[in-house]
């Protein structure tokens, strides 16, 4: 295939991925699933979704995990955190959200982008940057990953003495309404603290110079959040996060609110952004980690984007 031909793609001009020793086939150069222009040979994305899988499962282990220590009263840090209620739920938020942080620094995590939650998806599939058919992959690939997740330490609590008590007196770290107040309210907190999360993230995605502090948003927000938010509905805005502890703990009768409430608030905040009132955003690639591969798909084997001199050529598929 001649030069000319190798640079039809309006977006070949453009920084690419690249590594001496991976030659990237055509059909990956303009095959661009997270920049919402997929390749029409090329729909669904299995790589991404599977990355995307294993990273929710990420965040859910170690999530649930520091959340049940954290809390537990028959441990000696979660007695005395219990004695201290605004520093326990504020820690309780700041390990969940750095959880996330971590899924997002892992090979997978880098991979997928790293939404981790079907809101933070739907933010990016209204934006237009993520198609809907990679939004619904994207959000199956998040209940997966944290119904696995959930399973590992609920595997844990049968494998490890003493430490089955510890997860099943903690339910999971289950996200659950306050029972003294009305539904309606606790569906309108998911959809306030959703709403922020999603401005948060949005504007650090669309501003280079921020993308750095992407994925560190969650542990900063849910740390300064919970403490406000928590005592009425567990601050989850993540509907794999909440369904995962919710099967395991046998208490789903509120899943609804949970759906219902970061949803609403995924797409208003998508609607705010759209409106202006921000200033004009907008997010390149739907990634929270890892920018820079201008929607397409990574290698697992080398992630990380650097920037490509538009003179260089690529092999033809």
């Amino acid at each position: 295939m001649d030069t000319d031909r190798r640079h039809e793609a309006r977006h070949a001009r453009l920084p690419h991925i690249h590594f001496p020793h991976i030659h990237f086939t055509r059909k990956e150069l303009e095959d661009r699933p997270l920049a919402g222009e997929p390749h029409p040979d090329h729909p669904l994305h299995w790589k991404l979704y599977a990355c995307e899988a294993i990273a929710t499962a990420v965040l859910m282990i170690i999530g649930v995990t520091t959340n049940t220590l954290l809390s537990a009263p028959s441990w000696s840090v979660g007695a005395w955190l219990g004695q201290r209620p605004l520093l326990q739920t504020a820690l309780c938020g700041l390990c969940f959200g750095g959880a996330g942080t971590l899924a997002a620094m892992t090979r997978f995590g880098k991979v997928s982008g790293a939404h981790l939650s079907p809101s933070v998806s739907l933010a990016f599939s209204l934006g237009g940057q993520l198609k809907p058919l990679d939004l619904t992959g994207y959000c199956c690939a998040q209940i997966v990953g944290a119904v696995a997740g959930c399973a590992c330490v609920a595997a844990s609590a049968v494998l490890i003495p003493g430490w089955g008590n510890f997860v099943h007196a903690g339910h999971y770290a289950a996200t659950l309404p306050n029972p003294t107040l009305d539904p309606g309210w606790v569906v309108a907190t998911e959809t306030v603290v959703t709403f922020g999360l999603i401005l948060a993230i949005y504007y650090a995605a669309a501003k280079p110079r921020l993308h750095f502090i992407a994925p560190w948003i969650g542990a900063i927000y849910f740390f300064a959040m919970n403490p406000i938010f928590a005592w009425i509905s567990g601050d989850s805005t993540n509907f794999a996060r909440s369904l995962g502890p919710a099967l395991f703990d046998r208490n789903w009768t509120s899943l609804w609110i949970y759906l219902a409430g970061p949803l609403l608030g995924s797409a208003l905040g998508v609607g705010a952004i759209k409106s202006r009132i921000f200033g004009r955003l907008h997010a390149v690639e739907a990634r929270v980690v890892n920018f820079g591969h201008h929607g397409r798909v990574p290698r697992l084997e080398a992630p990380e984007a650097t920037p490509q001199p538009a003179a260089e050529h690529f092999p033809s598929s």
